[in-house]
Formats: C-alpha cells, structure tokens, sequence
C-alpha cells in the first residue's frame, strides 16, 4: 500500500481531495514545544538546560519531586529541604505558605508579582543585572514575591510569560501531575517577580495546589493580566432580569 501522495486519496471526491490535509506528526525540537504547544513537566526536568537556554526563563527553577508510596496507607511526598537543592542554593525559604483547591474545568491567571527596583535604578538595567548573577538576589526577596508552589493533586496545565522591563516575552508551557499521579511529572516551580502566570486544571479532577510564598500576603502585590477567566458570570438573562 502506497503511503504518501495524492494517490492514496483517489477514492475521494475532487472536491475533498482539493480540501484535504493531512496532520505533520513528526516531533519537533523540546525547546519548541516548550514555547508553544507545551511539554511534560518530567521533560524539562531531565532535558539539558543548555539546549533550553535561549527560551528558558530568567529566574524560573523547575525541579523533581520525590513521591514515596506507602503501601496501604497512601502517599508521602517531600518538598524540599531548606538548605538544600535548588531553595537552598536560591537562599528563598518562604514567609508564608498556603493552599488553594481548583475545582475541574477552572483556572487562574494570569497573576504577576512587581519587581523590586531601588529608588534611582534603571528598571531593565536592574533586573538585568540581578540575574545575571552581579547583585545578591536573596537580598530582595523581603521586598517582592518569589513563590514556590507544587500539587498534591490533579493534573494542571501552567504557563508563564516573562514581562520584565528590559527581558525578551519568552513563554514556557507544560504539565505538572499531582502527588497522587507519582511520576517524572510531579515538580515544583520557583517564579519570580515579573513573570506572569496562569494554571488550569486538566480532566475532570479537582487540583490542590500548595504553595510558598517570599514575603506576607500584600495585596498591592498581586497583578492580574487577562484574568477574565476567573470571572463566573452570571447568564445573560439572570443578569437582564436582576437589572430590571
């Protein structure tokens, strides 16, 4: 059987043929799929992060979750160690930790944090400088938020744009499963100030989300771009007849 070509297609309609496509199932490169249609979280984590660096995202830190399965009893799954691995080597332990339960078919995003920039700075030349390794990040960290977050549950979808003063837009999409999907897909997410970002659930599972976070809540802290999504409206016609 001839696999390829316009013959294959000889039983169909001039008209069909003359619409037809076909889909291109040849993979294309992780860096790609990273800035585009995303990723498995497992795939970034075991990829060479020189191979990603021209779209990595300054400041993010993905990293490997460990989930331990006890027999008869459940899960037990570690963050991290505070002066270990990539929270210790970012001095970042957080001030606050909370969690947030995401029913199915729900979202949130995109939120942003504001970078600090002394009084005086330039803001591009500031950020810019701070991670390329020249100035003490860790310094700051009292006063802007960083967050670290991972899920006990779910599958989610995360997307984050890089909106700094002086950065290029780069995007970075993929997939985190929760503790109780154990699997190379189970990680967390460092995510500094400036970089926009956005979850939602996967499936029909609801996703529970625990995350830490540098400083105390500040409201004045927390941005919101293109966060419609959020937003449950009531129908139409509710609306019509309690305007009335």
């Amino acid at each position: 059987m001839k696999k390829s070509g316009k013959d294959i297609w000889r039983g169909l309609q001039p008209a069909a043929v003359a619409a037809l496509s076909t889909r291109d199932y040849r993979a294309p490169a992780l860096a790609k799929r990273l800035a585009g249609g995303g990723v498995e979280a497992g795939q970034i984590v075991s990829a060479n992060r020189r191979s990603l660096v021209a779209i990595w995202i300054p400041g993010v830190e993905i990293f490997a979750r460990a989930i331990h399965v006890q027999r008869q009893r459940g899960l037990f799954g570690e963050l991290a160690r505070r002066d270990e691995g990539v929270l210790g080597s970012l001095k970042f332990w957080p001030k606050q930790w909370a969690t947030a339960r995401m029913f199915a078919n729900t979202a949130k995003g995109f939120h942003v944090h504001p970078p600090f920039v002394p009084e005086g700075e330039d803001p591009a030349k500031w950020l810019r400088r701070r991670l390329s390794g020249r100035a003490n990040v860790a310094s700051n960290y009292e006063a802007e938020q960083w967050d670290v977050m991972f899920f006990v549950q779910g599958r989610v979808e995360m997307i984050l744009r890089d909106v700094r003063e002086g950065f290029r837009s780069r995007i970075m999409h993929f997939f985190i499963d929760g503790d109780n999907h154990r699997g190379p897909n189970n990680v967390a997410v460092v995510i500094p100030p400036g970089v926009a970002h956005a979850v939602r659930v996967e499936g029909s599972e609801d996703a529970i989300m625990v995350y830490g976070t540098s400083t105390n809540f500040e409201p004045a802290f927390e941005g919101r771009i293109a966060s419609d999504v959020e937003s449950a409206l009531l129908p139409e016609s509710w609306r019509s007849f309690l305007a009335e």
